[in-house]
């Protein structure tokens, strides 16, 4: 996608004016300084808590420790809800709320060795920049506002919520956005994802995941052969499948990425399952795929019991049967053009000198943008790179460019004009 120009946008042009005027206050100099003098802070939070495990829906060892720096930087009405979320408020006069928010889960499940190491300005070791790096950067916004006194209108609401990743499937934003009291009360949402400072998403993509499941009475694989194979089955389905026609506009796509089936190499399996996950900024393109692996699967298992009722064991009536399960349900979105956190972070941009891409991906973003609310996911800053590996790196070189660029993004939506 092209960059951002922010040179024929009135908007966007006093924006900057005013982001200047911020940017030149006592008490956000002060709060910018803080982030210059307190980097080696920064990366000790960032170490410390990517050593604690937080696979999805196990989250809660991290949660206490975020709960502990919340109180630690002076923020009140600090609470976990019944998912899991911890939140707390930098309370101002204002009625709405602003919202900060990183997850803390990873993808890495219960067990995965962590090896959190340092070595110079890099972090290294599973979840460090994804979503190390967003957390980090949420609690240094927090501690500068408190340590510099920062004033503004709308009071903060920040977020470490859980449920971002995999089959967590935004559970922890979907909650905030089904409980009334902050649906109701939240103006805009500003959402930390990983590093860097060169894109802002404000489009929502959308996905569908499935378990498919195919079943069979199972067998020796000598004696019983003939009996119908859920693997293979599986294995057709899956072809049959793959071979299903993309549009070139929208962007559609599809991924089998897990796969499971099957006891020893001389057993005739008595299930398999696959994991699919569908992905299109349409709903329309993520439906009539569905539709297609539904009726894929429902072809080939029709196909293969009928082949095996007419030749089959005679000893016993080969059965098979098939399931599609959603496990995952990520609405799709898109931010108005014209709306004004994006005008807000083009100017931030412009004042800052940096170049940011707008982009189209599957964040915490998608659960507000789904519902017409103004949201953006931002990175916090610095490099990163293997996210969802275990050789996840983060650089803390230029994490203050980051910094500044959330702070004044930030104290523009808490200071409405």
């Amino acid at each position: 996608m092209p960059s951002i120009s922010h040179a024929d946008d009135p908007a966007v042009s006093s924006l900057q004016t005013e982001t200047a005027r911020l940017a030149a206050l006592p008490h956000v100099r002060a709060a910018i300084a803080w982030f210059r003098a307190n980097e080696e802070q920064l990366a000790n939070w960032q170490a410390e808590m990517a050593a604690i495990s937080a696979p999805p829906f196990g989250e809660s060892p991290r949660a206490d420790w975020l709960k502990n720096r919340f109180q630690q930087l002076g923020l009140e009405e600090i609470q976990s809800d019944s998912v899991g979320n911890v939140l707390a408020i930098r309370p101002a006069r204002g009625k709405q709320y602003v919202t900060l928010s990183a997850h803390i889960d990873t993808v890495f499940p219960a067990g995965t060795p962590l090896n959190i190491r340092r070595d110079g300005d890099r972090i290294y070791g599973p979840g460090v920049s994804d979503n190390g790096a967003g957390v980090a950067a949420m609690l240094a916004v927090a501690a500068a506002i408190h340590a510099a006194k920062v004033s503004h209108a709308l009071p903060i609401l920040f977020i470490g919520n859980v449920g971002e990743e995999g089959e967590g499937d935004l559970r922890g934003m979907r909650h905030i956005f089904s409980d009334p009291h902050w649906k109701d009360s939240i103006s805009s949402s500003l959402i930390l994802d990983g590093a860097g400072t060169d894109t802002i998403v404000a489009e929502a993509l959308g996905s569908r995941r499935f378990e498919v499941i195919v079943r069979g009475p199972g067998g020796h694989s000598w004696s019983d052969f003939g009996t119908p194979n859920p693997i293979l089955v599986l294995a057709r389905a899956m072809d049959a499948f793959a071979r299903t026609p993309l549009p070139a506009t929208p962007k559609t796509t599809f991924n089998i990425g897990v796969i499971r089936g099957g006891t020893s190499v001389n057993s005739i399996p008595e299930s398999a399952s696959m994991r699919v996950d569908i992905r299109s900024t349409s709903t329309a393109e993520m439906e009539r795929l569905e539709a297609a692996l539904r009726g894929e699967l429902d072809r080939i298992v029709t196909q293969e019991s009928r082949s095996q009722d007419k030749g089959g064991s005679k000893r016993r009536t080969p059965k098979l049967s098939s399931e599609v399960i959603p496990i995952g349900n990520r609405p799709a979105g898109e931010l108005r053009a014209n709306a004004r956190i994006l005008q807000i972070i083009r100017a931030v941009d412009a004042h800052l000198g940096n170049v940011a891409q707008l982009q189209r991906a599957s964040t915490d973003a998608n659960i507000p943008l789904s519902l017409g609310r103004e949201a953006i996911a931002i990175g916090g800053g610095g490099l990163g790179g293997g996210a969802h590996t275990l050789q996840e790196w983060f650089d803390c070189s230029g994490r203050e460019l980051g910094l500044k660029r959330i702070l004044l993004t930030l104290l523009l939506l808490a200071n409405p004009t």
